[in-house]
């Protein structure tokens, strides 16, 4: 059995793990990395962000073409869907990604291994010990000869004086109602289809749930949104939400709040979905049942339990300040770990786990996590809600703009929606930034900037923005704080 020594050991390479082992890797570590999936990236490149906005994009130029390009006097015949096509364009952008991952795990000289990873506590120089069950030999991956022989055996030992869990997460089922892979899908599924779907039942009225039921409604589908809650994203500005929520629904979506799905009855290709909205039990048929109800941490098979590594209630890890579980030398990040399952927030998690390492002072300010849903209208955010500042008693002002009275969304036709800003009574500074509109998603980085740094409302009015640009909307906003905006 072939063994090797590493500083650190990643189990994981989605957007938490590759991350944190290219900055140890920078900073002087030797570094392994394990990886389950053939491709680098994890959930988020190989199923989630990315292949998800590929195919928002390609359905939002779709459905440009069949719907918006006439008032722009350009005149064409109704587009046929490519499916195809479009899925191909999707797996191409995904995997010139997954492809730049495995160059920068070569440019770091990060041993990448192929394999399942189990802890097998610690060897008598302290050392934790990880076996690797190899679904192939060890690739050389730093440009030189590998630390690990290429033979073919199925299994080796790494071990290292710290190892950071990086796995993530994966789709939560609904209750009694388990994923079958063709009927009853995950986001996995769905973004793979090879055929529009007739009806697609949607259950979960969050990010994902509204963004792949975005895709298919553009391309053809129709679309159910079955929420138990009588909101759709609930942890977002309500004003913010309400306004997607209208927008959504003249895009034909169809909504079903306060709704809990009871059943789903497969009847050959299609299925029968059973539901309550509160005045008793109501069927409906449909052709898929995209689940997006929440995801939960992957920490199975991993032998935590027999390590002690201690999880709370919902199955995460528990991290101190530096990301270290309860035994000294295993770390956490990501969607394994509290807070927002975000890929950029297992980023900056990984960096800020590394660098303490390291013995930097590296901290992730969590209160500037910003959030996207990149449906169309996209909505983001970051800071407090309108919600939150009342629930807390925290004094504030409102600033508002909308994109209907800016030239730049006029010249594009995207008049929709707001940019709202929450600065505190008293000493100004940002509390919330709530966007919904064109390219929200983009938007939101200035706001993020401005509340890193303690900014003012007043800081945002007083710098320069380009005309006509769509951030000047986030200006007339900030503005609108001491009801001075120019253009309301």
């Amino acid at each position: 059995m072939s063994e090797a020594t590493f500083d650190l050991i990643v189990i994981g390479a989605g957007p938490g793990g590759y991350v944190a082992a290219i900055r140890a890797s920078q900073l002087g570590m030797k570094v392994a990395v394990v990886e389950k999936r053939a491709a680098a990236g994890g959930v988020c490149l190989n199923e989630g962000c990315i292949p998800s906005k590929a195919l928002l994009d390609s359905s939002e130029l779709f459905a440009m073409a069949r719907d918006r390009f006439a008032p722009h006097g350009i005149a064409i015949d109704p587009p046929f869907l490519d499916l195809d096509t479009m899925m191909l364009r999707k797996e191409d952008v995904v995997k010139k990604l997954t492809d730049g991952i495995s160059y920068l795990f070569k440019k770091n000289e990060i041993e990448r291994l192929h394999g399942t990873a189990t802890l097998k506590g610690l060897t008598a120089a302290g050392q934790h010990q990880v076996e690797v069950d190899l679904a192939v030999p060890p690739p050389v991956s730093s440009g030189q000869q590998s630390l690990l022989e290429p033979v073919p055996q199925s299994t080796v030992i790494l071990t290292a004086p710290k190892v950071l869990l990086a796995t993530g997460s994966d789709a939560s089922p609904l209750p009694g109602i388990p994923f079958d892979g063709h009927v009853v899908v995950s986001a996995r599924e769905a973004l793979s289809f090879d055929q529009v779907p007739e009806h697609l039942v949607v259950a979960g009225g969050g990010f994902i749930g509204l963004e792949l039921g975005s895709v298919w409604r553009r391309l053809g589908a129709q679309v159910t949104v079955m929420e138990m809650l009588p909101q759709v994203l609930p942890n977002m500005d309500r004003q913010i939400a309400d306004t997607l929520y209208r927008s959504l629904r003249k895009q034909g979506i169809l909504f079903k709040l306060s709704t809990r799905i009871t059943g789903v009855r497969r009847i050959g290709a299609k299925a029968i979905v059973q539901f309550n909205s509160g005045t008793g039990s109501e069927e409906v048929d449909c052709d898929k049942v995209l689940v997006a109800v929440g995801r939960r941490p992957l920490t199975g098979g991993l032998g935590l339990e027999a390590l002690g590594v201690a999880l709370d209630e919902s199955g995460r890890v528990t991290v101190d300040d530096s990301y270290q579980s309860s035994v000294a030398g295993i770390f956490a990040i990501g969607d394994l770990v509290a807070g927002p399952m975000l890929a950029h927030k297992a980023s900056e998690e990984g960096v800020a786990c590394v660098e303490r390492m390291a013995g930097m002072a590296t901290k992730v300010e969590y209160e500037y996590i910003p959030g996207a849903v990149y449906t169309w209208p996209e909505a983001s955010c970051v800071g407090a809600t309108e919600e939150q500042l009342k629930a807390a008693g925290v004094p504030y002002r409102s600033g508002r703009f909308d994109f209907a009275a800016l030239g730049r969304a006029r010249c594009m036709d995207e008049t929709e929606g707001f940019v709202k800003i929450l600065a505190h009574l008293e000493s100004d500074r940002v509390l919330g930034v709530h966007i919904v509109g064109p390219r929200a998603s983009d938007l939101i980085s200035e706001a993020v900037t401005v509340m890193s740094f303690g900014g003012t409302a007043r800081d945002i009015a007083l710098i320069c923005h380009a005309h006509p640009t769509l951030p000047e909307a986030i200006r007339e906003a900030a503005l609108d704080v001491h009801k001075e905006a120019i253009h309301a």
